[in-house]
């Protein structure tokens, strides 16, 4: 096994020379074995263990064993102790989601502060095949067919070639000490369902069950890098830069088949879940204006485009700034220039991007904020009010456009002026004003 091992890391490259690893080690018969074949390949390592403490009593007998372990090796140990079962409610994951997630901030965290260049773990090929297994029963693209990579980001997996009864073989040839965890024989988790249920039937009705397997999963993940390739290809295509977003132009989208299946990957990238998705996908026929949701995003479906913008609950709230007429307002969040001055003779001209108040009859402080719907003024050069959201639709405006669109109200909340679009009949500039003041956008 060791020969193979260290052909197998050689011909996958998956240590450079000189490169420092840091081994995830829980203490079990498989990353025992690995801290074994690592040494022995003379390949710089440390260890890094979480205790969770989920089993009163197993969990610190876990750490201490690893604590030694480290020691008889002579390698530095890292030990994080978890309070999981208050991290899973707290977040509202699972135990095993949640300990998943403390064990891999943990070990990165130790791999950067600590100079390490790789993690390894000691997943084998049959958690590559339970993991396969978990995925398809609880349903997958072809991404979650793959079983485990044997390369993720900084985490490298030398251990997949090889299966549990080669481990054991290895252990008890090597005489390794290792520590039992009790809850790999129970039932109450899926993966251990799936291991000791599941597999061994699987095994009786094919002999070559694992190796089979092992194929399967190799070709499925030569085929997500085809069907990867053409995503990313559709995914930059259909991408099309919009403000601070996305447009993806629905007439083209429809085009695609299948559609679902296109959208969905299409959308990924900005955390939109399976459900929701599939609720975009049936919007496409419907009126404009229906928003979608991801924790990280929201999608505007207009006329002809779905508008993908950033979102997150703070930034959509609707905020309010003070303007000050008698310093510079660097806080607001346009650039707008305030000026006092005399009225000048003659007809007055404006372009979109100004207007003019009689500043006398401007009732101060002023403030800037979002358009809100059923703002309602009196437009310049026309008699009684209206509601800004008419304005909004003789122009045209999108959704975002909408709301991207700032008002300027006086100290009674009166509108003033419809920033860069249409300024208020109120204050306006008269015959009779004495001094003017010009805000330019």
């Amino acid at each position: 096994m060791q020969q193979r091992f260290n052909k197998f890391i050689q011909e996958e490259h998956l240590f450079a020379d000189g490169q420092k690893v840091l081994l995830a080690v829980s203490g079990g018969r498989d990353s025992v074995t690995l801290c074994h074949l690592i040494a022995s390949a003379h390949i710089p390592f440390a260890i890094a263990h979480c205790n969770f403490h989920l089993r009163p009593g197993d969990c610190d007998r876990d750490e201490a064993f690893v604590r030694r372990l480290a020691n008889n090796y002579g390698v530095p140990c890292f030990v994080a102790p978890f309070d999981t079962e208050a991290y899973a409610r707290a977040e509202g994951l699972s135990i095993e989601e949640a300990a998943r997630k403390l064990r891999y901030e943990f070990f990165e965290q130790q791999r950067q502060s600590n100079g390490y260049d790789l993690i390894a773990t000691a997943h084998h090929r049959d958690d590559a095949i339970e993991t396969f297994f978990i995925n398809l029963l609880r349903g997958t693209g072809i991404t979650g067919l793959h079983g485990i990579p044997l390369r993720n980001g900084n985490i490298v997996r030398p251990l997949l070639p090889f299966g549990r009864d080669e481990i054991d073989a290895y252990i008890r040839k090597h005489n390794l000490e290792y520590v039992e965890d009790y809850t790999n024989s129970q039932t109450l988790y899926m993966r251990n369902r799936i291991r000791h249920q599941l597999v061994p039937l699987m095994r009786q009705l094919s002999p070559s069950f694992d190796t089979v397997m092992q194929s399967n999963i190799a070709r499925i993940a030569e085929a997500e890098q085809i069907y990867q390739s053409e995503i990313e290809h559709v995914r930059r295509t259909m991408l099309q830069p919009y403000g601070d977003g996305y447009a993806v132009d629905i007439q083209t989208l429809r085009a695609l088949s299948p559609l679902s299946t296109y959208l969905f990957e299409i959308l990924r990238p900005f955390g939109f879940s399976s459900v929701v998705v599939g609720e975009i996908s049936k919007s496409l026929d419907s009126q404009s204006g229906k928003q979608f949701f991801s924790s990280s995003h929201r999608i505007v479906k207009d006329r002809k485009s779905l508008l993908i913008f950033p979102y997150s609950a703070e930034s959509s709230r609707q905020s309010e700034y003070i303007v000050s007429l008698d310093r510079q307002n660097s806080a607001l969040p346009l650039p707008l220039h305030f000026e006092v001055c005399d009225r000048p003779d003659g007809a007055i001209r404006l372009g979109r991007n100004e207007a003019w108040f009689d500043f006398d009859k401007v009732k101060q402080p002023l403030t800037l904020r979002h358009w809100r719907n059923g703002d309602r003024f009196t437009p310049f050069g026309m008699k009684g009010s209206r509601l800004v959201s008419d304005l909004f639709s003789d122009l045209k405006l999108s959704l975002n456009e909408k709301e991207s669109t700032w008002i300027l109200c006086d100290v009674d909340g009166t509108i003033l002026w419809v920033v860069g679009l249409r300024a208020s009949a109120t204050a306006s500039v008269t015959p009779s004003t004495k001094r003017v003041l010009k805000v330019l956008q």
